[in-house]
């Protein structure tokens, strides 16, 4: 099951593994994106710290960590081809992926309908 945050990034969490990326919201409101400044694997994360920078050719925008753990993988494909977001935001343009330390963390998070209203009330 995929989970949203308010700053808009889902996450996936199989056992303790906590797959991450942007929202298709998100990646429609930046735009083309041209660059993705992948945190290092092995980091330290709590939620809600940045995890890394998005740029497009509209802006620049950090990516916060929904749940606390450590950075176990990276999408190092996005190093050359950043645009995996923009056609897959919430499957082949996962951004990062982490061991978290308090899965707990995940059920607060909101469901797909509870996202989608939190995004009409941004509208």
């Amino acid at each position: 099951m995929i989970r949203y945050t308010k700053t808009h990034e889902w996450v996936e969490l199989e056992g303790k593994v906590a797959t991450v990326g942007i929202s298709e919201h998100a990646q429609d409101e930046l735009g083309d994106i041209v660059y993705v400044d992948l945190p290092e694997v092995g980091k330290e994360i709590k939620a809600g710290e940045v995890l890394c920078s998005i740029e497009s050719v509209k802006s620049a925008s950090d990516m916060y960590s929904p749940v606390s753990g450590k950075i176990v993988e990276v999408n190092e494909a996005l190093e050359d081809a950043p645009e995996t977001i923009n056609k897959a935001a919430e499957s082949d343009g996962w951004i990062v992926k982490i061991e978290a330390s308090d899965p707990k963390e995940f059920d607060v998070l909101f469901d797909k309908s509870s996202y989608d209203k939190l995004v009409e009330e941004e509208k």
